[in-house]
């Protein structure tokens, strides 16, 4: 049994953009989980098309009821091959990735296609294509829930981290480095308010006691 999950996101960025962003994008304040990137191979094809393999190191914690099923030490890790094919002439990018570690417990298979928005050139529109799989009988329904969970969450994810990386490319200053300012700015006025409401309990205690 196959759980199927398809999607559309747009970055504000021509494709030009995006695709040199796509090769840069690690790495950035929301692929923390991304430990290594490597090539295996990369070449121009007869039809002068730019066809990559990549091998991806990542963090994947999973859930401590999956734990058992695992081996020590790959449970909190997982790799990642994604292939990936440039079309100059046509101004596509597809990309297929799939995990080789823990595909017998779970197997997830993405393909994107990054094209330009027929409607603003300036524009990049990403469909996003996933099979969640699993071979486990009787916990294929959970399996494939968390799975897709996870991978929405590493959508998000995904999409965050490319908008910082073509800020930064464009000169401009990351969303990410001003929500960041200003919620450890509330944090720390939060913190320096609770510390002053526990003096002021402290002294008014005192004073009781006095």
């Amino acid at each position: 049994m196959v759980k199927y999950y398809c999607c559309a996101d747009m970055l504000k960025s021509s494709w030009d953009q995006v695709c040199v962003a796509f090769w840069q994008r690690y790495p950035n304040p929301y692929s923390n989980h991304v430990l290594t990137e490597d090539i295996i191979f990369r070449e121009v094809n007869p039809t002068n098309c730019l066809v990559s393999r990549r091998l991806l190191t990542k963090t994947s914690r999973a859930p401590r009821w999956m734990e058992p099923y695992l081996p020590k030490q790959m449970s909190s890790s997982a790799y990642i091959i994604e292939d990936s094919i440039v079309d100059p002439q046509k101004r596509t990018m597809t990309t297929l990735t799939w995990n080789i570690s823990h595909a017998r417990l779970m197997s997830v298979e993405e393909r994107c296609k990054y094209y330009i928005n027929p409607e603003n050139g300036s524009c990049t529109e990403i469909k996003r294509e996933a099979w969640i799989s699993t071979t486990v009988y009787g916990l294929s329904r959970a399996i494939q829930e968390f799975g897709l969970r996870r991978f929405k969450n590493s959508v998000t994810k995904t999409m965050k981290g490319f908008e910082y990386v073509l800020a930064k490319m464009q000169g401009e200053t990351p969303s990410r480095t001003l929500t960041e300012t200003a919620t450890e700015r509330a944090r720390e006025t939060a913190l320096a308010a609770k510390e002053k409401a526990k003096d002021l309990a402290s002294q008014a205690q005192k004073k009781q006691y006095v």
